[in-house]
């Protein structure tokens, strides 16, 4: 059960911050279908599935996306789902034959969300960054350290989870509601080093003050 129980959403699998918002819609009862890198491409270590947490509540399928038959099974799926989610950087789903107009024309009322360290444009969207950068540039590391110290690192919790799995989440859901009403789908982005920085919004008005 709960308030998204029935929408079916697919997940193109990353790590972090893309795990985690599949979990939260999963959590609120989505039917989300987690597609995986036949290979693998897990986090980096070895962790039991059973201890991965983030990938809670979902199924699971190897899809090469690579291949024209992995390409089609995609855009499948599309024709079905209420949502499609992915975190490459930008161009990459277009190159594959998998970007917004192609998932869109299958589906005109799918919500596709995109999610980005740096955004879909400017000067640094085409930059490999990891959640260290986005808090560092964001400013969060500096509000949270400690005078005449050293800044103080959260891991993943303030860029990764926070500033984009929810941040994502968030939006999708708002898109989900806009579509049901007007039955048009639309494209949603969610930018990690932007949901840092709205975060920070009571400390920029203290600051100020």
């Amino acid at each position: 059960m709960g308030p998204l129980k029935g929408f079916r959403i697919v997940e193109i699998a990353g790590i972090g911050p893309g795990q985690y918002c599949g979990m939260l819609l999963s959590d609120m009862g989505a039917e989300v279908l987690r597609i995986e890198r036949p290979n693998g491409g897990g986090p980096g270590w070895e962790i039991p599935e059973s201890f991965n947490l983030m990938n809670r509540g979902r199924y699971s399928l190897a899809v090469d996306l690579k291949s024209d038959q992995g390409r089609e099974l995609i855009l499948g799926l599309c024709e079905k789902a209420d949502a499609l989610y992915e975190g490459f950087r930008p161009g990459v789903m277009e190159r594959l034959g998998l970007g917004p107009d192609a998932c869109m024309a299958r589906n005109p009322g799918l919500v596709y969300g995109r999610m980005t360290g740096w955004g879909q444009d400017g000067p640094l969207a085409e930059r490999a960054g990891h959640d260290a950068n986005f808090v560092a540039l964001s400013g969060i590391m500096e509000v949270i350290g400690k005078k005449d110290e050293g800044p103080v690192y959260p891991p993943m919790l303030a860029g990764d989870l926070a500033g984009g799995g929810a941040y994502l989440a968030m939006v999708i859901m708002a898109a989900l509601l806009e579509t049901s009403r007007s039955v048009l789908g639309q494209v949603v982005d969610a930018s990690i080093l932007d949901g840092s920085l709205s975060m920070l919004t009571p400390f920029f008005g203290l600051q100020a003050a």
